[in-house]
């Protein structure tokens, strides 16, 4: 058969499809699912003989929309809350996983632009962290202790000061991506200069792995979180600038819900963070190594399983009650 055949065969139920999925009432769990088989049937035909179609990028999309919206619907009495952390932001981080990995490329190359602008511009790190931080840190390592910086204040001072900062840097950096996502790439920069400097200049003079085993207690979860964040707003960006078969308007819309909930999953680890800063932080010139190494290497591979392990794991599990996506 003729792709343009095809295509005229099966559009209507296609449309009518999209309709009961994204329509103000959803028809009933089993409907849904027999309307989800003929679908995925439909995408399994179009590989085979439109390889190279566009046909192949519209009933992939609808699937995998469709795909959790059913899953969602056939719940029963699973409680919403649990639902949420452990089935739904997986399953959207897997279908999203590409633009993880975007934010980590883009966030990447900033640092390390950072870090080369500190090496070869010797003014570089006061332009960007500021005389008074520079100065500061400067006098704490000749003290012996580079991050007594982080050890001012009270500890629940600090948490709470530092938590709200953290969070509110996450919302902007997801609402700057109404822009395009240009205005989250931007925001991307200025932080991932920011810290490619920071930790260039500790290098620099002689205190690196301090630095590391002392900063990095908060900020595995901190950084990693923000990159998640940058993440959902660069889902935001392209749900404006790249409807593909849905109109621009419900693109930004399903664009908007599901940043706004990969935003939202990211709050407990920033908290976390910022308690670890508040509280752990000031300690680590006084722990044994392999304490505040074992710190950052569980923070970090808890976050990490979160929301690149678990997730296939979510979706290899799906896909055997719901079939292929």
């Amino acid at each position: 058969m003729r792709e343009v055949a095809f295509i005229k065969q099966n559009k209507e139920k296609w449309l009518n499809f999209e309709k009961a999925i994204f329509g103000p009432s959803l028809k009933n769990p089993d409907e849904l699912a027999s309307l989800y088989i003929h679908l995925v049937n439909d995408l399994s035909y179009a590989q085979t003989y439109y390889p190279k179609s566009k046909t192949i990028l519209y009933l992939n999309n609808l699937a995998a929309r469709a795909f959790q919206k059913i899953y969602k619907t056939k719940r029963d009495d699973t409680n919403k809350f649990l639902h949420f952390w452990k089935t739904e932001v997986p399953l959207l981080m897997h279908h999203y996983r590409r633009y993880v990995l975007y934010a980590f490329l883009i966030f990447g190359t900033f640092v390390a632009i950072g870090a080369l602008s500190a090496a070869f511009d010797d003014t570089f790190v006061r332009l960007i962290l500021g005389d008074h931080y520079v100065n500061l840190t400067l006098e704490n390592i000749k003290d012996g202790d580079p991050v007594a910086i982080y050890k001012s204040g009270s500890n629940w001072g600090s948490f709470v000061g530092i938590t709200m900062n953290n969070l509110f840097v996450g919302i902007k950096s997801f609402i700057y991506g109404l822009f395009g996502g240009i205005g989250t790439g931007i925001y991307m920069l200025h932080n991932g200069i920011m810290l490619g400097a920071f930790q260039y200049f500790f290098y620099e003079q002689g205190v690196f792995w301090e630095s590391v085993r002392g900063i990095w207690i908060h900020g595995s979860m901190e950084i990693f979180a923000i990159i998640i964040e940058a993440a959902a707003g660069l889902i935001l960006g392209a749900s404006i600038l790249f409807p593909k078969t849905y109109s621009r308007k419900t693109s930004f819309k399903l664009g908007l819900k599901d940043g706004m909930k990969i935003l939202i999953s990211t709050f407990p680890f920033t908290i976390a963070a910022g308690f670890l800063e508040g509280f752990v932080t000031r300690y680590s010139n006084t722990m044994p190594n392999i304490l505040s190494v074992g710190i950052i290497l569980i923070t970090l591979g808890i976050i990490s399983f979160y929301y690149i392990i678990y997730p296939r794991y979510v979706h290899k599990k799906a896909l055997k009650n719901y079939g292929t996506i």
